[in-house]
């Protein structure tokens, strides 16, 4: 299971929100690309970056901080937030970006979702953000009708390389990850699941990698606030 330390991007700072509230915001950090290479010393192999000003606009604010931090960094960065269309995409992955990662696009536009995913195999992600099992979007304003796993299944019909799953109710609380859900979701889809929210300890981290087939965590806050240390969590999961 990798380990995977967030970046939340909010007018060129690294922010936390509680539950996605945009009016909930701590800033950690006014230099994200220094950030990013703390996180790299740590031995983290990946970093997930959210630009959250995208997120709750529909178009990206933050893409001079992303560029920043992949030129300083060797990292594989996968990016969310903001991404509404195929030419947002091209210029992410011809700047160096790994992952795109898409969220509202598979309610709104899921053939946006295929396109991608048929010109960028392996390339997009799709985030499924939960409230009580169901998805909301739009910077999680919004809770539809939809499940959380049946839109998972429709996504890997469509050919995206894997799912991102935040429980949002957990997000930013450090009360836990909802392993039940996460294992839910794991066991019903074939591609890589890489979860989120409200992992607040080591602990947390031991009961994640339990979870057979989960292919990775991402963890925020509890990272900026000292709860978890990043270096011991990558050390855990590596010696199995």
């Amino acid at each position: 299971m990798q380990i995977i330390p967030a970046i939340d991007l909010k007018e060129g700072q690294c922010v936390r929100l509680i539950q996605g509230q945009k009016d909930q915001v701590t800033v950690y950090s006014n230099d994200p690309v220094s950030t990013a290479l703390r996180w790299q010393s740590c031995g983290a192999s990946f970093l997930h970056i959210v630009d959250l000003d995208g997120a709750f606009s529909g178009k990206q604010k933050n893409f001079e901080s992303i560029i920043n931090i992949r030129k300083a960094i060797k990292m594989i960065i996968q990016v969310g937030g903001g991404i509404r269309d195929i030419e947002r995409i091209d210029l992410l992955i011809s700047s160096g970006i790994d992952r795109v990662i898409l969220g509202t696009a598979a309610i709104e536009r899921p053939g946006l979702i295929f396109e991608a995913s048929k010109k960028y195999p392996g390339k997009i992600f799709v985030s499924i953000d939960a409230k009580n099992s169901f998805v909301a979007v739009k910077g999680w304003i919004e809770t539809t009708n939809i499940g959380a796993i049946d839109l998972a299944l429709k996504m890997q019909d469509y050919g995206v390389g894997g799912i991102i799953y935040t429980d949002i109710l957990r997000d930013g609380m450090l009360t836990g990850p909802n392993i039940e859900t996460i294992q839910q979701m794991v066991e019903a889809l074939d591609i890589p699941v890489i979860a989120s929210g409200g992992i607040s300890s080591i602990e947390d981290i031991v009961k994640l990698a339990k979870i057979k087939g989960l292919w990775g965590a991402i963890t925020g806050k509890a990272l900026y606030s000292g709860k978890l240390d990043l270096r011991d969590a990558i050390e855990l999961v590596k010696g199995g």
